[in-house]
């Protein structure tokens, strides 16, 4: 090999491979491997990737990395050296693949630890260890499975905790965190209270709380957690596939009891069960005949506080709109509208709320959900010192030595921290940003105006926002009140 070729190292690590060397070894041993054949490698030029799988390449960064710099205009490196070819690729349809497209460029890859045979063997023999590899790994990768598989049976935890729980270095059991498990019976009690998914992701959005990940919460996190079984005691395994993400079908899930303590009752989690199937079934299915018109139900009369509800189809489509009590002798006020007027006057009030920022709230949130989570916070700061005392009893007895008793310190006034930034929620005055709301508006008053976009499309975005519409007939005007954020 020539002592003017310069070389790159592809260092990888899976999590469940305990046969294979350490980063730091694999480096090691590439370097010695330059160093007797005359090779240079750039720091820069050290690729390292940590319990990533082979399987797939466009799954590991660093690797597509390296591919691309190796196929540059530049060409910075004429070799890959990695410790085996099964760190390159344990399947070999893509080793195949990416070795072709190096070679066009002039690029090398070589194993410093496998046989090399110079002459037309030579990548037969490649091929012979790749294809090993690659069983290897398959047989591996069953092995895994049905090792989880047991534990899940066994009512084992494969996975880290989900939302509200954390794991106990000691027993493995996942234990209860309380300043994420507030917000998690948060979100029991709002669904239980006829909150949608959608308005409880924005009232624990305003509430100022974030995912683990330090995210806003969306609808869909909102049902997954409602739709966990961990949370009542068991444990769910293989609920979904695990390459492309695709929920399997109910009949391959694994549930069984968990050892861990439920954050809320058998009970609660089947009433949640039970409203979900009721309220997100399709619109066909439910008890009644169906909305006439995207504005049904939402639009009140200004006299008596009545639905305007539709007067007459034309067309199939609602024509006018008139107090439901008026057309029963109950409300002295006609409030009839033509139902083109009617959508205008709608129009032009969200054009207005968004573009002025003049928005006028109605809370929609449940008061006693709030004062439950107060109360929850401060029971569970009072908890905290009697963990305290525990910890600190430990460590006079000899139970626990001084680096036990300093990390569970910690981990105690983190919680502690977390717990007091939670109540610091309740205790201060938080007023709706109504310029970040009035985004919100814009968005639903383009679904509403497109006439593209069917009727239930339109209702449900109206409904996001808006909790009624009034209608003054004496005044010809409408006036807007809005979902508190």
């Amino acid at each position: 090999m020539l002592p003017e070729k310069n070389a790159c190292l592809y260092i990888r690590v899976s999590t469940h491979d305990q046969e294979e060397l350490s980063p730091d070894a694999q480096q090691r041993l590439l370097l010695d491997y330059c160093k007797k054949n005359g090779l240079s490698v750039l720091k820069e030029h050290i690729f390292i990737e940590k319990g990533i799988s082979g399987k797939k390449a466009d799954k590991r960064p660093q690797f597509m990395q390296m591919i691309g710099m190796a196929k540059s205009k530049d060409h910075p490196f004429d070799v890959i050296l990695v410790w085996k070819y099964s760190r390159f690729a344990r399947n070999q349809e893509e080793s195949i693949v990416y070795k072709a497209m190096l070679q066009k460029v002039g690029v090398e890859v070589i194993s410093v630890s496998e046989p090399t045979i110079e002459g037309p063997f030579g990548p037969l023999v490649e091929r012979i260890i790749e294809w090993m590899d690659e069983y290897y790994s398959i047989r591996l990768s069953g092995e895994v499975i049905r090792g989880m598989t047991e534990n899940a049976l066994r009512g084992g935890y494969n996975a880290q905790p989900p939302l509200g729980y954390r794991a106990n270095k000691e027993t493995g059991i996942p234990e209860i965190y309380e300043p994420e498990a507030i917000i998690v019976r948060r979100i029991y009690d709002e669904y239980i209270n006829g909150s949608g998914f959608l308005d409880v992701a924005r009232t624990l959005n305003t509430l100022g709380y974030l995912s683990r990940k330090g995210n806003p919460y969306e609808p869909r996190t909102i049902r997954y957690i409602l739709e966990n079984p961990f949370y009542y005691g068991m444990v769910r395994w293989n609920r979904q596939n695990h390459n492309d993400h695709n929920i399997k079908d109910i009949s391959e899930w694994i549930i069984t009891k968990g050892s861990h303590e439920p954050l809320i009752s058998e009970e609660t989690f089947n009433e949640v069960k039970e409203l979900i199937a009721l309220r997100t079934r399709p619109y066909k299915s439910r008890g009644t005949a169906g909305i006439k018109h995207w504005l049904s139900g939402i639009v009140k009369c200004s006299a008596c506080g009545a639905s305007l509800v539709s007067n007459a189809l034309y067309k199939g489509n609602s024509s006018s709109y008139q107090c439901s009590r008026y057309n029963k002798g109950q409300c002295s006020h006609s409030h009839f509208i033509k139902t083109a007027k009617l959508e205008s006057g709608i129009y032009d009030s969200l054009v207005d709320a968004f573009t002025t920022c003049n928005i006028t709230f109605e809370s929609v949130s449940s008061t006693a959900a709030t004062n439950n989570d107060y109360q929850r916070i401060a029971d569970s700061l009072k908890k905290l010192d009697e963990k305290e005392r525990r910890i600190k009893m430990a460590f006079r007895e000899g139970i626990d030595t001084i680096e036990e008793y300093k990390e569970n310190k910690v981990l105690l006034t983190k919680e502690r921290e977390e717990l007091e930034n939670l109540l610091a929620k309740y205790t201060s005055d938080r007023k709706p940003d109504n310029k970040a709301f009035a985004k919100q508006i814009k968005n639903v008053y383009d679904i509403v105006t497109n006439d593209s976009n069917d009727k239930l499309v339109r209702a449900n975005a109206i409904r996001s926002i808006l909790n009624m519409a009034v209608y003054d007939k004496d005044s010809d005007s409408i006036t807007l009140t809005f979902k508190s954020p």
